[in-house]
């Protein structure tokens, strides 16, 4: 390379040189030939019958003597008017004209607008640099960015709650550290690891930490970070970040929401042979074909829907290994817990699995928030350390929403309110098996929220029963169920609570196939992800049955609602005294937790 350039750089110094000399040659000729006289001179030389001929100008005359005069056979001479000319001369004046040279001048008359042009043109490219990989000559280029083991600063010790996740990534950095071992037994590593799981698990941790154990290079990039404007360009970066990764092996490449360049073909809008996206994960599956995982090249990648992803790019020998990262039980949310809470000052009655309690369901990303919005709580309120009571108001906040105390409600609205969530929170602590209500509220939070009944899981649940799930739709029903006993009548704030009733009914019938009526079908799928947050039903979608098994999937949901409507109501009637109690009691306090509710209720038994 050094060779190449300095043999460049001799060709353009003999380039400038030949350039300069004949510059300096074209120069001195003119010089040598052409003689600069007065124009006194000039009309003497004419009287005398010396000038062959001439070429006027507006500012100069140029002619060719009939003879040369000292060697030179033209000349050149500034115009005068002629009556000036006479007048100087007939007081012996000589006439001489100055020759400006506009040879400066007419130079930069094309350099300067050479050189604005040029200017605006690298000044706009360096504006487009960023979309365009660094600059027009940088659009093949990856954008990768390259970290190493005191980059990374992260360890598995960092991560926690994904202890399978970690043993199977273990596997990768041993292979790292000592590549030649894995092949004695004839077997060889995997040369695409897929990380599985919703967003906010720790996936992109995990591949860190993966880099930070092994000490190799990291190369990450995102899956959108391909696809740009031009044609062709995902393709080349795809090339580009191979060839860098392969001259740091052994080293790492992640890929980071990979379903962004790894969308299954011809399922898009665009299903054209020639569609950006398509190249660049043609490329992908070449590249993952050609290198040998022998060499201590690794590719990692994350996503959260794996459901939309090319088949080939899932078969054996490319992503050979589906990492699941999933969202953590119980002891893992005490084991995140733990490492997010060594950075906070703490009371004494902070415990982490009372936390965990609370949170079922939240990611590693989730607990982060919630220690951070616990610390935030109790700064505000100028405390020396965090207390349960800010853990407790900080799941509240991010469950429900902020709390809204400007938003004043009538004493009728009051009224409603208060009897809807007491209505939630009977019901619940009257049925076997439903989550423990934890707190009643009804102080508005959030954009919708009138009051809040929050409940606290005993146990992670991953199965449920028909009568665990009209259970649910009872809890769900009593508030409605409460206005209508008190009130006789029905007002709005039930709105999402008959959604969620009216999906989990349908899905009883048409998911689980928990009906006598049509039996042990399947009629709908649940087309989300099955990554996502349990949802029963996800709205309309393209039937393949009858109108008349539509008809009577109908009346199966709005039997199963009416008849849970009914149950609850009785249920309700049953415990009126107590209703009112506590409404009361919840109009005049706002707030009534577990403990409150049930002294109340332990009293009128007693």
């Amino acid at each position: 390379m050094d060779m190449k350039n300095k043999t460049q750089f001799n060709i353009w110094y003999w380039v400038a040189a030949l350039f300069g000399l004949i510059l300096f040659q074209y120069a001195f000729t003119m010089a040598t030939q052409i003689a600069e006289i007065p124009y006194s001179q000039f009309e003497t030389y004419l009287e005398e019958g010396r000038i062959a001929q001439v070429a006027v100008s507006d500012r100069f005359i140029q002619g060719v003597f009939t003879t040369p005069v000292d060697g030179r056979p033209m000349f050149i001479t500034t115009r005068v008017a002629p009556d000036l000319a006479r007048e100087l001369a007939g007081h012996g004046v000589v006439v001489t004209g100055q020759i400006e040279s506009t040879f400066l001048r007419d130079l930069l008359s094309w350099i300067i607008p050479l050189a604005l042009l040029v200017g605006l043109w690298l000044f706009i490219l360096k504006r487009m640099g960023p979309g365009m990989g660094g600059g027009l000559m940088q659009i093949g280029k990856s954008k990768a960015k390259v970290y190493v083991e005191s980059d990374t600063g992260v360890t598995f010790a960092d991560v926690a709650g994904v202890d399978e996740a970690k043993d199977e990534l273990k596997e990768i950095v041993d292979f790292l550290k000592n590549p030649q071992s894995y092949g004695r037994l004839g077997g060889r590593m995997p040369k695409g690891i897929l990380l599985v799981g919703p967003p906010g698990t720790g996936k992109t941790l995990l591949a860190k930490a993966v880099a930070g154990e092994s000490g190799v290079a990291f190369f990450s990039i995102s899956g959108s970070e391909f696809v740009e404007m031009f044609v062709g360009v995902g393709a080349a970066r795809v090339r580009d970040l191979f060839d860098q990764a392969h001259s740091k092996a052994p080293a790492i490449i992640f890929i980071d929401e990979i379903d962004a360049l790894g969308r299954a073909r011809g399922i898009g809008p665009m299903t054209g042979g020639h569609d950006e996206k398509e190249q660049t994960l043609n490329q992908l599956l070449v590249e993952l074909d050609g290198f040998d995982s022998s060499t201590g090249l690794v590719l990692l990648a994350a996503t959260n829907r794996p459901e939309i992803l090319d088949p080939a790019l899932l078969r054996a020998g490319r992503f050979d290994r589906q990492v699941l990262v999933d969202r953590p039980d119980k002891d893992g949310r005490i084991q995140i817990l733990n490492v997010h809470l060594k950075k906070a000052k703490l009371a004494a009655d902070v415990e982490p699995d009372k936390i965990a309690a609370l949170t079922p369901g939240f990611t590693g990303a989730d607990l982060a928030n919630l220690v951070n919005e616990a610390t935030l709580l109790a700064t505000r309120r100028n405390a020396d350390a965090v207390e349960m009571d800010d853990f407790n108001n900080a799941v509240e906040r991010i469950v429900a929403g902020l709390e809204k105390r400007n938003r004043l409600l009538n004493p009728r609205e009051r009224e409603i309110v208060a009897y809807h969530e007491m209505g939630h929170a009977l019901v619940a602590m009257a049925l076997p098996g439903v989550d423990p209500v934890h707190k009643v509220s009804i102080i508005p939070r959030g954009i919708g929220a009138l009051g809040y009944t929050i409940h606290r899981p005993t146990e992670d649940r991953f199965l449920m029963t028909r009568e665990e799930l009209e259970n649910k739709m009872v809890v769900l029903l009593g508030g409605r169920a409460a206005e209508w006993i008190v009130f006789e009548h029905l007002s709005t704030g039930a709105a999402d609570d008959l959604a969620k009733v009216t999906d989990i009914a349908r899905a009883i019938v048409t998911r689980y196939g928990m009906t006598a009526k049509l039996g042990h079908v399947v009629l709908e799928k649940n087309e989300r992800s099955l990554l996502a947050t349990w949802q029963p039903y996800q709205g309309a979608q393209e039937r393949a049955y009858s109108d008349q098994t539509a008809a009577n999937v109908d009346e199966e949901v709005r039997r199963i609602v009416d008849e849970t409507f009914e149950r609850t109501v009785e249920l309700l009637k049953e415990r009126r005294d107590a209703l009112e109690r506590t409404a009361r009691r919840l109009l005049v306090k706002e707030t009534l937790d577990e403990q409150e509710i049930r002294a109340m209720l332990d009293r009128r038994e007693a």
